[in-house]
């Protein structure tokens, strides 16, 4: 996609995710006027296990970002760039030569259950929920860290001897856009919300904490410098042409920045690969109750804002599955018309619990179910099954934070590749009992990236300019009766 303009300036956001790396240049207006986009291997050593090359990852992202440039006319075209990634994916690499040491663990890996487990048993989740607002589960950075070095010794060692660093992707992409090795002036450096989603970040004190440190065996030497999601971090070079690097948030909170979701209260649900659901609390750290996360939504300015967080591990991967593991559909824009093809699934629920079950039930050794199957089911039923999954799972998240914050939600906002889905929207709408409105643009989460770098540079002047750009696709009301 390209819709060039001579002489104008654009933003480029760097969206690395679970399956694959984008890079869109975004105009002053917040339209997307280029993308780029590849996937890159999924690796699955073993069940439960999910790998990725590091290495990969930095060289289809590099060109991603080339050919985004090469669409709007060069370099000079860029005012800024801002990074958002999948969160929790664990990269170790050398501090000298900048080459991971171990494939990347994703968040999605369940390799770290029985150390979860261990440390509940010992009595340590009370203390570590208090101080990061997150639970104990192979989900979070700090317990694959923990495997890796008790799997793995001469890792222990050497990041004991300082000869190693640690970060999520937003740290490995810095790493590599300022140089990608220490004799290249290389930055080590992480955002406020990916720290906050590691398990060693105090969301309170707003530091790595040492009592955090030493339960999972992390020595403080590893860990990048924290900074905020906003501001000019360092200059990367892109062909011939210096560019600020200014803006920096995990996926998740970057689509509830992109969504404009400013105030207490506001929320947002990102269909991706898992079902994300976030909603701003304010300037205070929410008490996170009934299987909810409490995070950092972003710093700017020296002022943090925390929300709210309800993970979904799997949502749309579950259409994948239909897609390439059933080979029940060849494409995901099938699903609507057969599940509208149906009046109902016939009786058929499907729970898909691929990599256990996220919130509120934080259940790691849970696995998927079809149950209600029958002799007159179809693949249009089982279909309708799966989307109707990701709306009951994120009805659980919704009903979990009505109990928790005191805030009203006047209206869900939606992102994501399955928001396209009008069937799913329609009957998420219909479960929830309140307005579900569609992003127009659904890569908010780039847009998030983009918005944060360009608040930097005075790209955009403030919030409320960003506020007056977003586009809306439609707002899907409840017309399920009660009783249904």
């Amino acid at each position: 996609m390209t819709m060039r303009t001579d002489g104008e300036k654009f933003v480029l956001a760097l969206d690395q995710g679970t399956t694959s790396c984008r890079a869109l240049a975004v105009d002053v207006k917040g339209r997307i006027a280029a993308t780029a986009q590849r996937e890159f291997t999924q690796f699955y050593p073993r069940p439960g296990w999910v790998e990725h090359d590091a290495s990969e990852i930095w060289t289809v992202q590099k060109d991603v970002l080339d050919d985004a440039v090469r669409k709007i006319g060069g370099a000079d075209k860029i005012a800024a760039i801002g990074i958002t990634n999948q969160r929790e994916t664990l990269v170790l690499w050398d501090r000298q030569t900048g080459e991971p040491v171990h494939p990347a663990i994703v968040w999605q890996c369940r390799r770290s259950t029985a150390i979860c487990e261990r440390l509940k048993e010992a009595g340590h989740e009370a203390m570590v929920r208090e101080k990061t607002g997150l639970l104990l589960d192979p989900y979070f950075s700090a317990t694959k860290l923990t495997w890796l070095f008790e799997n793995h010794p001469d890792l222990r060692d050497r990041a004991a001897a300082g000869e190693l660093l640690f970060g999520t992707i937003d740290s490995w992409l810095m790493w590599k856009l300022s140089g990608g090795t220490r004799d290249a002036g290389a930055r080590h450096l992480t955002d406020i919300t990916n720290a906050s989603r590691t398990l060693l970040f105090n969301i309170h004190t707003r530091a790595w904490d040492d009592d955090l440190l030493a339960l999972f065996g992390v020595p403080r030497a590893i860990l990048p410098t924290v900074v905020s999601s906003s501001e000019t971090y360092f200059e990367a070079r892109i062909g011939d042409v210096s560019v600020p690097v200014s803006g920096v948030a995990g996926d998740q909170q970057a689509a509830l920045f992109g969504q404009g979701c400013y105030a207490p209260g506001d929320a947002k649900n990102t269909y991706g690969t898992g079902c994300f659901l976030l909603m701003n609390t304010g300037a205070t750290p929410p008490t996170p109750e009934h299987g909810l996360l409490a995070t950092i939504a972003w710093e700017i300015d020296g002022t943090v804002t925390y929300a709210l967080e309800g993970s979904v591990f799997v949502a749309g991967a579950a259409i994948q599955w239909l897609r390439d593991g059933l080979q029940l559909i060849a494409k995901a824009s099938e699903t609507q018309a057969l599940a509208e093809s149906v009046p109902d699934t016939g009786g058929v629920y499907f729970v898909p619990a691929f990599t256990g079950l996220g919130a509120p039930y934080w259940q790691p050794d849970a696995r998927g179910m079809i149950t209600g199957l029958t002799r007159g089911t179809t693949r249009a039923h089982l279909v309708r099954a799966a989307l109707e999954a990701i709306a009951y799972q994120t009805r659980d998240i919704i009903g979990a934070m009505a109990q928790t914050a005191n805030l009203p939600l006047p209206r869900l906002r939606v992102d994501g590749g399955a928001a396209s889905n009008d069937f799913l929207l329609q009957f998420q709408a219909d479960l929830l009992g309140i307005p579900v409105a569609r992003s127009a643009i659904q890569e908010t989460t780039a847009l998030g990236a983009a918005f944060l770098a360009g608040l930097a540079v005075g790209f955009w002047k403030s919030r409320d300019e960003i506020a007056t750009l977003r586009q809306s696709d439609g707002t899907f009301t409840p017309d399920m009766a009660e009783t249904e």
